[in-house]
């Protein structure tokens, strides 16, 4: 068998795909050894007085070419990850890291195939669907004063886009344990994450002690598709504004992404009047 030397190691193969993935979850397993930074991971059931900002969304999606089962075993997913997430306390000082609150996904813990993104290619895999938990989690920390440290993303244009487009409804990235969502409570006082499912809906709360003198929205900008080469992409840029909650006065407006993301559906399904030549 000859090796193509354009190819990255990654790419040859599956068997090489596992190794190099293999190879990322020890590097960041010594990285966290080493790391000076002190993690969230103190739970109370007793939540906090204020909530800073909330929202829900549905875990199951529908409609043409994608599969049911699927969608229900990555709403079982998010339901066993929500749990380990679930009152959670972000102490000053400290650093949320996904993957070392929810550990790694295996059919042992409950967890089953649901949608994952290797490449540019969508496909089953253990875990599947945790991307949307990821979403829920950066809305919530782009809508309050903690500061993202890391944060990976993937196309947002997973499936067509159903009633109002929501920034961050779908792309943040994660993947056991390299690819992770972390963020960094540097104020003074205690944050908690909320997060639950009622039925089908998946619900995020972040709570604190005292009330924020900000409040914090997302602007999307020149939001279209183009078609590049053979294919689609969905490209935007999207701020974040930091506004005074007694004047309104926007005081902060701060890029947080320049959006390029494939089109990973049916092209026909893309609404013609936002297609950009």
């Amino acid at each position: 068998m000859f090796w193509n030397k354009d190819k990255l190691f990654c790419d040859i193969n599956p068997t090489t795909y596992k190794i190099s993935q293999e190879k990322e979850v020890l590097k960041r397993h010594l990285q966290n050894l080493r790391s000076k930074e002190s993690f969230s991971k103190t739970h109370s059931e007793t939540l906090l007085g204020v909530v800073v900002t909330e929202n829900s969304s549905d875990m199951i999606k529908k409609g043409k070419g994608i599969d049911p089962v699927l969608q229900h075993n990555k709403a079982d997913n998010i339901r066993l990850s929500a749990n380990a997430l679930d009152y959670l306390i972000i102490h000053p000082g400290e650093t949320f890291s996904f993957w070392k609150t929810v550990g790694k996904t295996s059919k042992r813990k409950g967890y089953k195939d649901g949608r994952v993104i290797e490449g540019d290619k969508v496909k089953p895999g253990i875990g599947g669907g945790l991307c949307n938990l990821g979403n829920s989690l950066h809305l919530l920390i782009l809508h309050s004063p903690l500061d993202v440290t890391e944060f990976h993303c993937h196309s947002d244009a997973l499936a067509p886009d159903h009633g109002e487009r929501v920034p961050f409804a779908t792309g943040t990235s994660i993947s056991y344990n390299n690819v992770d969502y972390r963020f960094k409570n540097n104020t003074h006082q205690c944050f908690q994450l909320h997060i639950y499912c009622v039925g089908d809906t998946l619900h995020a709360q972040l709570r604190c002690e005292e009330e924020i003198p900000y409040s914090y929205r997302l602007v999307e900008e020149g939001h279209c598709f183009r078609k590049e080469g053979d294919k689609y992409y969905r490209v935007s840029k999207i701020y974040r504004e930091t506004l005074d909650k007694q004047t309104g006065e926007v005081l902060e407006k701060k890029l947080v992404l320049d959006n390029h993301s494939e089109v990973m559906y049916d092209y026909d399904m893309i609404p013609k009047d936002q297609i950009v030549e």
